[in-house]
């Protein structure tokens, strides 16, 4: 598949058509946006501009999320249009995140498993037998395990996540089937973790969260969540693994097959009394 193929595939299925429970979605004029009040804040989907109409849709935005008093992020992709969208949010107040990069795997064309190392040198993907160092990878179905999860989440990058933590315990209570949750354990202790997200009508499958203490990182948690998710992918018969990878995943994906289609950038405008 083409590389323009896939970006408006990417586009269509998880931008414009995506739709989580817990969001009230709208398109207003030519932007398509979500809000959650749960979170107190809103999110730019996806929007048909052009240099023309770009700076009056920007305002419009930000009218309007003025008016609720609410934060909200417009992400901005490579092949977003207008060309200069980021600095036309910048240059309206937007503060901008460090780019990421989009990364997808083909399912259908990288093989089985040919990007990721022997079993035995990942911690075992089962609840009753210990793998390396006694740590056991486990897919977690319950709110104890989301909460475990979040605190390593909290401690890893060092700031809390409860707007995260809404949105989670949100899709494990209304939609479990659309969230799959891997921790890894030592000694009881959630050392690493990973999540994905599933959307009907997609064949793409979302890779979000990967974090792993600072102590056990180099350890093969990294790939053993990885592989978790991507066997699961497998197993429901989807097409494609997506991410948007820090600079330090970037190449530890790239190395598995993933191929870079461009980068995003988090522009997010915040009220003056927020």
């Amino acid at each position: 598949m083409q590389k323009s193929e896939l970006l408006a595939r990417y586009d269509r299925e998880q931008r414009i058509e995506l739709r989580l429970p817990g969001m009230v979605y709208e398109q207003a004029g030519r932007v398509l946006r979500d809000t959650s009040l749960e979170e107190g804040a809103g999110f730019i989907d996806y929007a048909w501009l052009d240099a023309g109409c770009a700076d009056a849709e920007i305002e419009a935005q930000v009218a309007h999320y003025a008016a609720l008093g609410l934060p909200f992020t417009w992400k901005v992709y490579d092949h977003d249009q207008p060309a200069d969208l980021r600095r036309r949010l910048a240059r309206r107040g937007f503060t901008t995140g460090q780019p990421e990069a989009l990364l997808i795997l083909d399912l259908h064309t990288s093989g089985e498993g040919t990007a990721l190392p022997a079993p035995d040198s990942r911690p075992q993907a089962t609840s009753s037998q210990a793998g390396a160092d006694g740590m056991v990878l486990q897919e977690v179905t319950d709110a104890a395990g989301l909460e475990d999860i979040l605190h390593l989440e909290d401690l890893v990058w060092q700031t809390p996540h409860q707007g995260l933590r809404q949105h989670l315990l949100i899709l494990l209570e209304t939609s479990p089937d659309r969230l799959s949750l891997f921790a890894v354990r030592r000694s009881g202790q959630v050392i690493a973790a990973a999540w994905t997200l599933y959307s009907p009508g997609s064949q793409f499958a979302r890779l979000l969260g990967g974090a792993t203490l600072p102590d056990y990182r180099r350890g093969g948690c990294y790939t053993a969540l990885l592989a978790a998710r991507l066997e699961q992918a497998r197993q429901r018969g989807l097409r494609f693994l997506c991410v948007d990878a820090s600079p330090m995943s970037q190449p530890l994906l790239e190395k598995r097959g993933f191929e870079c289609l461009g980068f995003s950038t988090r522009c997010r405008w915040t009220p003056l009394n927020h």
